[in-house]
């Protein structure tokens, strides 16, 4: 079984060799043994100078590298669990605002999800898919229910591709509409419009946007008299 070295094959810093030769061992054996001992000497020296004075003396007593790694993975290695439930947390706390791409926020779930498995937490694709899938912003609505009414069944990197093509498709910039709004002060700025009324008999202007000038509306004509 493969197990991590130091450089030079003779020392396996995952597994720990006897500490005596048994009898009657071969000389390629003791040679092996030889080896491996000076270098565990060799990597033992080493750690112990990268390390405090106070914290050397924790280690100073433990003869061979593989005892001293596993003496410090207990001491200062993060468990598993608590690595797993801050990941958790980020992946279920993790909404798509409105107008972001949805590209970068499927990368940044798909981050999550390969990062959840490799803490084995448990969860399956269809709970992926669900947790993306309900954290979409409204404008999505309508993807999510024609993806759950054809009971479309993806993986990740599939959705996420289904994702990017609907934004590509239907969240393309409007063209502005201006609405006019009726006022009673001045035309504001070079190119705004407002419409009044004057009072009296009924003659409407309208002020233009290029001069600011009015322009009479027809007079209404006269009855005829008889």
């Amino acid at each position: 079984m493969d197990c991590p070295r130091f450089q030079k094959p003779g020392l396996c810093l995952g597994q720990a060799t006897p500490a005596i030769l048994a009898e009657g061992s071969s000389p390629e054996e003791r040679l092996t043994f030889e080896k491996w001992h000076e270098d565990n000497r060799k990597v033992r020296s080493i750690i112990l100078a990268s390390m405090t004075n106070e914290i050397q003396k924790q280690y100073d007593r433990l003869e061979d590298v593989p005892s001293i790694m596993l003496r410090m993975k207990d001491v200062y290695a993060v468990p598993d669990r608590h690595i797993r439930y801050a990941a958790t947390k980020a992946f279920f706390g993790t909404k798509m605002t409105e107008g972001s791409s949805v590209h970068s926020h499927g990368v940044k779930m798909l981050s999550l999800v390969e990062k959840l498995e490799d803490l084995k937490a448990g969860l399956n694709n269809d709970t992926y898919i669900d947790v993306i899938v309900q954290f979409l912003p409204l404008s999505y609505d309508p993807f999510i229910v024609n993806y759950n009414i054809n009971g479309l069944e993806k993986s990740i990197h599939e959705l996420i591709n289904m994702l990017v093509q609907y934004e590509a498709t239907t969240h393309k910039s409007e063209p502005a509409i201006l609405v006019g709004e009726a006022s009673t002060s001045k035309a504001k700025g070079k190119g705004a419009r407002r419409w009044k009324r004057k009072k009296g008999k009924g003659t409407a202007v309208i002020a233009t946007a290029s001069t600011g000038g009015a322009l009479p509306a027809a007079p209404k004509k006269k009855a005829k008299e008889r």
